[in-house]
């Protein structure tokens, strides 16, 4: 029993505390500079990753020195880990760096309303005749925002809700027709 009492009481819960928000904050800084890296952000990844291995070496040199004496601060700093791990995936999904190719198979009466619905909204729109299995299709190609592209979706969806709907992230994009860019400087 004094085990477990020594477990769990041997470190102040501010310094739990600490380690465990601390930890949270680098491993989610940590997966938005991976992905900002992936997606072309060089030098906003490399921003990040300063202060990322700042608070590693702090975070994991106080956990390191005192495991011996205190192993609940293992513990805490795996729950920071895998809290940032969440942490840094959901704000990765509300920032949504990036661009998508959003591809549209639908009936060859519907493309051309789906297509000049979409055009009037402000999105380039390129269409392509196709034979699918029992019909001739169009297939629409939109490139735009991961930010935002729920709208098209939207306005796919309430035109036809058959139509078949794919998105791609697209990593390079050159040339053509693209919507006002919300970009982070390259």
């Amino acid at each position: 029993m004094d085990f477990i009492k020594e477990f769990f009481l041997s470190t102040p819960i501010t310094e739990l505390i600490i380690i465990l928000l601390a930890k949270a904050i680098e491993v989610s800084m940590g997966t938005l500079r991976h992905i900002l890296v992936n997606k072309g952000f060089r030098k906003q990844g490399a921003g990040i990753a300063f202060f990322e291995i700042i608070l590693w070496v702090f975070i994991a040199s106080t956990v390191i020195t005192g495991i011996a004496s205190a192993p609940i601060k293992g513990v805490v700093y795996s729950l920071g880990y895998a809290s940032g791990v969440l942490l840094g995936s959901a704000i990765e999904k509300r920032l949504a760096f990036g661009k998508v190719l959003i591809q549209t198979i639908t009936s060859k009466e519907l493309g051309p309303l789906i297509a000049d619905t979409l055009r009037a909204q402000g999105y380039g729109v390129t269409s392509i005749e196709a034979k699918g299995k029992e019909a001739d299709k169009i297939v629409l190609m939109v490139y735009a925002n991961r930010k935002g592209n729920e709208v098209i979706f939207d306005i796919i969806q309430n035109i036809d809700h058959e139509a078949m709907v794919v998105s791609n992230d697209v990593s390079n994009l050159q040339g053509g027709y693209v919507t006002s860019w919300r970009r982070i400087t390259k």
